[in-house]
């Protein structure tokens, strides 16, 4: 008897004597099992409900198939695992795993699936700021968005640290359409939004969508006011250092930083004036390096205010090196008394480090998607990208302290962690998802879990 054939089945090579043959018949498989891992997260931070409580919904009650605090979750957990568009939830819409993390497993009519799909997400981002209209009537309170960044960062600490230091930067965020806002410039070569970005550590408390024809630390002194209060509020003994480069030197920060007891160590663009107190420390070093044949530096402090835009002189760290080919000085205003030497190598080259939290965010997690055509919208999806981050960061810190994946990026968390390969068993009582045995991360994945669940 002949065998009978499937024209969905697909034939290839034998090896070792086996045929290998492929079908679409398995069934519910999804291929972001790790998605558990992040509702966990979630739910340890309540922070996708603390997220839905900065939203007003004017929907029927009696009329919404997809409730919001789901609506985020999905958006949330998809830009986690990858999928940075809401096109993609066509198809994430019916993925049992992510409904299940996302806390809906049926869908409310025939005609609908268990979660939001691509319109139903897009009229979400696209909210208007006044009144709801016909299409949009789901609204965010932007405010209240910016505050919870601060509060999951306050509510992170078991106590209050002594001391903080608070990282600030700008990054360019290139559009390619005719959003609202756009900017050529020319330092980046491209029209683009300008952002500024709060960090401390690995804490992100401010992720904040600007114009790019702007100073790069314009809006600094109210985000700072606004930050610093909310921290000391809570945290009224805190020691507070705002560091970043050479943008943010600006006499209005730095005076709002003096009368408000929060030191600083900002950049400090080299010039003339500067280079020549540093002359004698510059060819020094120079006969070192000379000498040794290895980079030579040498600090010193000054007192310096620049002849026009200063209100008043200050303390500047200088760093005379000089390398076998040619000069390098460097240089850092700052209202702190440390050790020049310690105060640049080991406090200010420091900040470095935030350079790579922005690429987490916007290479790993999408920050730098702003294809909306408002910048509402955009903010709402640069946040949106923010709480994904932050969500990842806080699987980082409870569920992988002192694992492999102790120190890992956003992108090899999703790739080791998230993104497995799952049969998923539906029945009446539970939802069984089989994960892959072959999985190189489990212990890590048991790590996680256990971590979360405590």
């Amino acid at each position: 008897m002949q065998t009978e054939c499937s024209a969905e089945l697909f034939e290839f090579e034998p090896v070792e004597g086996r045929s290998v043959v492929a079908a679409f018949d398995g069934g519910a498989v999804t291929s972001d099992a790790g998605v558990l891992l992040l509702a966990k997260a979630d739910r340890k931070l309540g922070l996708t409900g603390r997220l839905a409580a900065c939203f007003r919904d004017d929907r029927s009650a009696d009329q919404v198939e997809h409730r919001l605090e789901a609506m985020l979750r999905q958006r949330v957990f998809g830009i986690a695992l990858g999928y940075e568009d809401v096109v993609d939830h066509d198809e994430l819409r019916h993925d049992p795993a992510i409904g299940a993390a996302a806390g809906v497993l049926t869908a409310r009519s025939a005609r609908s699936a268990a979660l939001a799909g691509k319109s139903t997400l897009n009229r979400l981002e696209h909210a208007p700021a006044g009144d709801p209209t016909r299409y949009h009537k789901i609204g965010h309170d932007g405010a209240a968005i910016e505050r919870l960044f601060v509060d999951l960062f306050l509510d992170a600490h078991a106590a209050p640290p002594s001391r903080i230091v608070l990282d600030l930067d700008a990054t360019d965020d290139p559009i390619h359409g005719h959003q609202e806002g756009r900017f050529f410039h020319g330092y980046y070569d491209c029209y683009c939004y300008l952002p500024l970005y709060v960090f401390c550590g690995r804490h992100l408390l401010v992720a904040k969508l600007r114009r790019a024809g702007i100073d790069a630390s314009a809006g600094a002194v109210a985000e700072m006011a606004r930050v610093v209060g909310q921290i000391r509020a809570r945290w009224p003994e805190v020691e507070i250092v705002l560091r970043a480069d050479s943008g943010f030197a600006r006499d209005a920060l730095m005076s709002w930083c003096e009368a408000n007891r929060v030191d600083y160590v900002f950049g400090l663009a080299r010039n003339s004036r500067l280079e020549k107190m540093i002359a004698g420390e510059l060819a020094a070093a120079g006969e070192a390096a000379l000498a040794t044949g290895q980079a030579a530096r040498r600090f010193k402090e000054l007192r310096y205010r620049t002849r026009d835009s200063w209100s008043c002189e200050r303390r500047v760290v200088a760093k005379a090196e000089h390398t076998r080919e040619k000069e390098n000085p460097r240089f850092v205003v700052t209202s702190l008394q440390d050790e020049p030497r310690a105060l640049y190598e080991d406090l200010y080259c420091a900040r470095g480090e935030m350079e790579n939290r922005i690429k987490e965010c916007q290479l790993d997690l999408f920050a730098d998607r702003t294809s909306a055509k408002t910048m509402r919208a955009n903010q709402l999806r640069l946040w949106l990208a923010s709480m994904a981050y932050v969500l990842v960061e806080a699987l980082r810190r409870l569920g992988l302290p002192g694992s492999r994946l102790a120190n890992a990026t956003c992108g090899t968390i999703r790739l080791k962690l998230l993104k497995i390969g799952a049969l998923v068993r539906l029945s009446v009582r539970r939802v069984k998802l089989a994960m892959a045995s072959g999985c190189p991360f489990q212990e890590e994945w048991r790590t996680a879990y256990r971590a979360l669940a405590r």
